[in-house]
């Protein structure tokens, strides 16, 4: 009667929505204060004030036909020009606004890209621990996602990554700074990539595509996130500015086809043609404006470091294991038993509501996502010491 992959994926919720729903149900029986909620990554710095006065100086100013109407399906071409105009001079690169899409935030931008590229039989690689909606926007396009894992440290296993990519693989999926561990690839691991994906292209024939996934570009704690583009020259860009500008739940972001990549104007086209398949056509004509009127700026980074710190400080000295992030507002904890998703339960005796590390394609860690109020934070402490000492009895 009706598509029964659909059915499942519309009742079995991702796993960080599964939490994120239990803790509001939680909120109204214990109350708002005594839940722990670490469970999505949805910004607690509030948008700054630049952007709520562009809001109203668009509404003040733009007539409501052309603030509210319809843009052309790619994009405003101003906004599409203002965003490639960023590009070339933020990170020279000659950039078009022809090679620019907008989209509803880097959920669409990924979907997008993964179609626009996917043929029968193409596999994507990607690098655990990894952002689990990739699974689902790759296999929705028809194609398989092979996992490759990382160092110790999160970073890149170039040796693993070799081994992962075949003659079928399309693209590399990178994201940095990472979800879930905070990791920032740098220079010199992107070289070493893109050598190692040219010597793949030469062996296959034809080009293996760089997917980067950067919504946490602005979101950085003193290290350096090097510009894709610039090392790689078939490199799909997926961008979103729901971190660096808090605004999540106005999904818009967009796509940049680098101006260097193989037959760019038809991978364009390919792009448009998946954004028209899958419904992302003409996103929010308003937000689109205000971040055109936004580009370079961000969001108070500030106040994570600071949440960044206290948590990983005080955790790390109740005798947690953790990776310190160098970007995003997550930490990558390490649980206290080889069943992540056994620990995450228990950890919900205590109102801790962590992310179990099992759909992020590695086992033994939780992800706690800290872009929650410093109170929050405070207040969680002593539960985290409850759970510790639940456990400190124990040997696994």
């Amino acid at each position: 009667m009706f598509n029964k992959t659909m059915q499942h994926l519309g009742e079995e919720r991702s796993v960080i929505r599964e939490l994120f729903e239990y803790g509001n149900a939680r909120k109204k029986i214990v109350g708002e204060d005594n839940v722990f909620d670490f469970s999505i990554g949805n910004p607690s710095v509030p948008a700054p004030d630049f952007v709520q006065d562009e809001i109203k100086r668009l509404i003040d100013t733009v007539p409501p036909e052309k603030l509210h109407g319809y843009t052309s399906a790619a994009g405003d071409p101003e906004v599409r020009k203002a965003v490639s105009d960023y590009i070339e001079t933020k990170f020279g690169i000659p950039m078009s606004a022809n090679l620019i899409y907008m989209t509803c935030g880097a959920a669409a931008s990924l979907a997008i890209a993964v179609t626009a590229l996917s043929e029968e039989g193409d596999e994507f690689v990607t690098i655990a621990p990894f952002f689990p909606e990739y699974r689902i926007y790759v296999e929705s396009a028809g194609a398989k996602l092979v996992v490759a894992p990382s160092l110790k440290d999160f970073h890149l296993d170039l040796d693993a990554l070799g081994r992962a990519i075949g003659k079928r693989t399309k693209a590399v999926i990178l994201n940095s700074p990472n979800n879930p561990t905070g990791a920032v690839i740098s220079a010199e691991e992107l070289m070493a990539l893109s050598s190692l994906l040219e010597k793949k292209s030469a062996e296959k024939g034809e080009p293996i595509f760089l997917l980067a996934d950067e919504p946490y570009r602005e979101l950085t704690y003193g290290a350096e996130v090097p510009y894709p583009m610039r090392y790689y020259h078939d490199t799909i860009l997926c961008y979103s500015f729901s971190k660096s500008l808090s605004l999540a739940g106005e999904r818009i972001g967009y796509v940049a086809v680098s101006p260097f990549a193989c037959r760019k104007d038809a991978l364009f086209s390919a792009v448009c043609g998946a954004g028209r398949r899958l419904g992302f056509v003409c996103a929010p004509a308003l937000f689109q404006r205000v971040c055109a009127a936004s580009l370079g700026q961000s969001t108070d980074v500030g106040e994570y470091r600071k949440n960044r710190d206290l948590l990983y400080g005080a955790l790390t000295e109740m005798g947690y294991e953790c990776v310190p992030p160098e970007g995003a507002f997550y930490l990558f904890v390490k649980a206290l038993e080889p069943d992540a998703v056994a620990f995450s339960e228990r950890a919900k005796k205590y109102e801790l509501l962590l992310v179990p590390s099992d759909s992020f394609g590695v086992g033994g860690y939780v992800r706690i996502s800290y872009c929650v109020s410093r109170t929050t934070i405070e207040r969680s402490l002593p539960s985290f010491e409850k759970l510790m000492k639940d456990y400190r009895p124990r040997s696994f």
